[in-house]
């Protein structure tokens, strides 16, 4: 283990969590920690373009333990996990996973988890950075529905890239490589319980290796770093690179509470025809009815490479008029462009429309494209 002094430089006192990944992410090159659903995730293991092309290319691993499970169980809990989401749960299956989004009732974005259905009666949300727990605690008391919420002790790692197959099957055997996409499977490793999904936040061939009992997240990194090294398997961090040319959204950088389904693209995960009831369905009807006043695009931008991710929502502007904002943004590479994801007047989303980045004191021209900027069908994480 690392001393704890190691990680002081770091700390914010008791109150952020380390997960059971800190100290080796530490020992293998992390340089910086950002917080995200009050626990530490690793940021920084150097140059952010390398470790774009370590996942792109070979095989990265990422302490994403900051995703945390909101354990729903009960005799009830297939009808209160329908209750919180907006998407239309009926067909799924146990072993599989589903990305959906949970709403409040004037239709808000409260979180875009993926599902894992564990179950009939036993349900994962593995959530982004807001207080699920809270929420679902908060309906559950008064929904008249038998379930149990909780935050188990599971911990995530991310094993992403082409080479993630391979380095898999060193770890754990055939078994889990075989998993079609959105799919998952339990797997007992020497006495420590796992569950396994074809699932994770890069749009590249990648699993999410789901510990379930947190005093073994240093023996699990460790193994897998032994056995992936010789594989090209590197140490790393969730990359803004890959997921902004995947157009995949970050809460709380892309989309919060104020923002709908509708106005972000995201149409497709809300079902208003379903005869389950659902928190946010009213909202939704009104809202799709009415149609909505921005709409959710990517910009191409022109100019110098930019350095790093934007650390404001820049303006864009329509003959010097507020237009909307850039929600995330940075170069990409392998596209040799400034790239960004931007919430725009729905008078100004059409493609190819021109318009104007204000960085700063920095004006640079712009104009709408289609998201995702690469890969648009996903045929690297969904090949079979």
């Amino acid at each position: 283990m690392s001393n704890e002094l190691d990680f002081a430089q770091f700390s914010f006192g008791t109150q952020v969590r380390k997960s059971p990944y800190s100290d080796a992410a530490l020992r293998w090159g992390a340089k910086g920690f950002s917080v995200y659903n009050h626990m530490y995730i690793p940021r920084d293991f150097g140059d952010p373009s390398q470790n774009f092309w370590n996942l792109v290319n070979e095989a990265i691993l990422c302490d994403v333990a900051v995703e945390r499970q909101v354990e729903i169980k009960g005799p009830d809990a297939s009808k209160f996990t329908q209750f919180l989401s907006c998407r239309d749960l009926s067909k799924m299956q146990v072993g599989q996973c589903k990305y959906v989004l949970i709403t409040d009732q004037d239709g808000g974005i409260i979180n875009d988890p993926i599902l894992l259905k564990l179950a009939e009666d036993h349900f994962w949300l593995s959530i982004a950075d807001s207080d699920v727990l809270l929420w679902a605690k908060g309906i559950a008391v008064n929904s008249g529905m038998d379930v149990e919420i909780s935050e188990p002790d599971v911990s995530p790692l991310q094993l992403q890239g082409p080479k993630s197959c391979d380095v898999l099957c060193a770890a754990f055997g055939d078994a889990p490589t075989e998993l079609k996409y959105y799919r998952f499977m339990e797997y007992d490793w020497n006495g420590v319980p796992l569950i396994i999904s074809r699932t994770g936040w890069s749009s590249e061939l990648g699993y999410e290796i789901f510990l379930r009992d947190g005093s073994h997240g240093d023996r699990l990194w460790e193994h897998l770093m032994a056995v992936g090294t010789r594989l090209g398997l590197k140490p790393g961090h969730t990359s803004s690179i890959r997921r902004i040319e995947a157009g995949m959204l970050s809460h709380h950088a892309d989309m919060t509470l104020a923002n709908n389904p509708f106005e972000m693209g995201m149409g497709r995960l809300v079902d208003l025809d379903m005869d389950a009831e659902f928190v946010s369905k009213a909202a939704l009807k009104k809202i799709k009815a009415v149609g909505v006043s921005q709409k959710f695009v990517g910009l191409e931008i022109e100019g110098a490479p930019f350095e790093g991710s934007n650390d404001f929502f820049w303006p864009v502007l329509s003959d010097g008029k507020q237009a909307g904002k850039v929600t995330s943004a940075i170069y990409s590479p392998r596209l040799e462009k400034n790239i960004a994801l931007a919430l725009v007047g729905i008078d100004y989303a059409g493609l190819g429309t021109a318009l104007t980045l204000k960085k700063f004191s920095e004006t640079r021209g712009c104009k709408v494209v289609e998201i995702p900027f690469f890969d648009p069908k996903k045929s690297l994480a969904s090949a079979s």
